[in-house]
């Protein structure tokens, strides 16, 4: 049996009270409408027969309207001519890009390639140039030293430039960044320097005011303000450049000059007194030469950092290069973060971050890792962040490290007695070594036993010179170019997505492997010296003080026993 459908019917009871409805409803709409005063539209009456030049009025109206008409018309056909005209730009550059790739991969790698090129020589050829003019411009260089570790802080070919230029040109050697290193280190060093170059101790401002800025914020307020805003050994180098200045009797020029993050552009707020230059923790802020006048004689050219030579040592390349953390790759990182645990003692490291005894340097990074936490999804160890963030803190003004003078001096071969004693010439050496004790005895420092004991890698090697950057950009270019050009080649062989994900999961357990073999091999074959370190803190692990200058995170704790 079929099912019927429902009739549509309604009772007379029920279509009557809805036919009553909508007439109450329409009638409360007219109610609101009389009380709003809205009308409808009067229509024009038009022109009155009586009124006189009738047919005149009547005869403008309709041009008026003949007019109205032609305008729409034409504003009709100048939007179909441009859209015609955008459609066919559109056909052209389409036609264009199907004949570059009819043409080949050939072209657009080459073109790719030439604007790499133009976008290199404007980084590390730039920052070479203007180095050179400031070296050239200047009648006195500073060249300032980390006084953690101020041999590999050094660059023989600045060095070189600077003393064999000819002229009355004079090199000075600003001592940095002295409060983090021990007294007794300190004073080594000093002594040991005075006898090439004349130096200077130097403890610059970290806290500047900026110019827009005129109050400091509460927060700001409530840190040590000794450590930070006050500068020492600011009178004594500008004395020492006001008296040369009044030998030459003429306004001096000072080129300050030194690797990444060794505190140039602060030396030059801390003499000005206010914050004219920018400063940060990433490496290369400054990236052209910039002028600040300190007074009617002097005026100090700030300049970008020296760029380190890839044939320097993995830790020189470390915490001298140019590279940003950021930017760089992670097998340099993780490169660098080895060769820094590599050339220090391996329990004042444990000490300093209170971390239990680890192997290698994978095992040292997944451990602080787990400590700041850094983790990623599924709590896996962010190595390659905890890296960069090492190298932040061994670079920047955060960990106290100190490094050994030389046994005996040796001069090199660019300095002779002569130039030494040239460049001695206009500067009264005895008022220097006493306003240097005054800086040093004025200052507070970590103990001994809570500064780490770091191994210098000497000299840094540094390019000065257009020609060699250019030579590497174009190598680091052609091996980017081959790069784009296999990854091309990649996208033409298609596969299967289950088939690349497997391949990819492959590469990576390959280089996961590789990496931690070579980390391994350097960690586990250490150095003659380095096991010597090690004996050294063994004995002298009981006189061991709490003065440590690190975070509270970072703070040892006695109670546990790590074994």
């Amino acid at each position: 049996a079929e099912l019927k459908k429902a009739s549509k019917r309604l009772t007379c009871h029920k279509r009557y009270k809805i036919q009553k409805k909508i007439r109450e409803h329409h009638r409360k709409v007219r109610k609101e409408a009389k009380k709003r005063g809205r009308k409808k539209p009067k229509k024009d009456p038009g022109v009155p027969s009586a009124a006189p030049f009738k047919e005149e009025l009547l005869r403008e109206a309709e041009q008026r309207k003949q007019r109205l008409e032609e305008l729409k018309q034409k504003q009709k056909l100048n939007r179909q001519k441009e859209h015609e005209k955008k459609r066919k730009l559109e056909a052209k550059k389409n036609a264009a890009k199907i004949k570059e790739k009819a043409e080949g991969k050939e072209s657009s790698g080459k073109s790719k390639a030439k604007s790499k090129k133009l976008l290199d020589k404007n980084s590390k050829k730039s920052f070479c140039k203007e180095l050179k003019k400031v070296i050239e411009a200047s009648d006195v260089v500073l060249e300032v030293l980390d006084a953690r570790d101020p041999m590999g802080c050094r660059c023989p070919q600045l060095e070189q430039a600077v003393t064999c230029s000819g002229g009355d040109k004079k090199l000075l050697l600003v001592l940095n960044k002295i409060d983090l290193v021990p007294k007794e280190n300190l004073e080594k060093w000093l002594n040991y320097l005075k006898k090439e170059f004349p130096t200077v101790a130097f403890k610059s401002a970290t806290l500047m005011k900026d110019r827009t800025m005129e109050q400091v914020t509460k927060r700001r307020a409530r840190i040590d303000l000794s450590r930070t805003t006050e500068c020492f050994g600011s009178k004594c180098l500008l004395r020492l450049l006001q008296e040369h200045g009044k030998t030459q009797n003429k306004a001096i020029q000072v080129g300050v000059v030194g690797f990444p993050n060794v505190g140039k552009s602060s030396i030059i707020n801390s003499l000005k007194g206010v914050r004219a230059c920018n400063v940060g923790l990433a490496r290369g802020v400054t990236k052209s030469m910039q002028i600040v006048h300190i007074d009617k004689q002097t005026k100090m050219l700030d300049s970008p950092s020296i760029i380190a030579d890839p044939s320097n040592s993995a830790l020189a390349l470390a915490l001298r290069s140019i590279i940003d953390t950021e930017e760089s790759g992670s097998a340099d990182v993780l490169e660098g973060a080895d060769a820094i645990l590599n050339h220090c003692s391996k329990q004042q490291v444990m000490m300093h971050y209170s971390i239990p005894d680890f192997r290698n340097t994978e095992e040292f990074l997944t451990l602080l890792a787990q400590k700041r936490g850094m983790l990623k999804k599924g709590g896996v160890p962010d190595i390659e962040n905890i890296a960069k963030l090492l190298l932040c803190d061994w670079t920047g003004a955060k960990i106290s490290y100190h490094s050994q003078p030389p046994g005996s001096q040796r001069l090199p071969t660019y300095l002779t007695e002569d130039k030494i004693a040239e460049m001695q010439e206009c500067f009264n050496l005895k008022n220097l070594e006493e306003e240097n004790t005054t800086t040093v005895q004025a200052l507070k420092y970590p103990s001994p036993a809570s500064s780490i004991i770091f191994q210098s890698a000497g000299m840094a090697n540094g390019t000065i010179e257009e020609n060699k950057v250019t030579e590497e950009a174009s190598e680091w270019e052609n091996l980017e170019t081959s790069k784009e050009g296999e990854e091309e080649e990649e996208e033409d062989f298609t596969e299967s997505d289950d088939d690349q994900d497997d391949v990819e999961e492959e590469e990576k357990d390959v280089q996961e492997v590789t990496r931690k073999a070579k980390l391994g091999k350097r960690q586990t074959h250490p150095t003659n010296s380095e096991k010597q370190i090690a004996e050294s803190e063994h004995s002298n692990s009981l006189s061991f003080s709490l003065d440590k200058t690190a975070d509270e995170d970072d703070a040892y704790d006695f109670n546990t026993d790590y074994v």
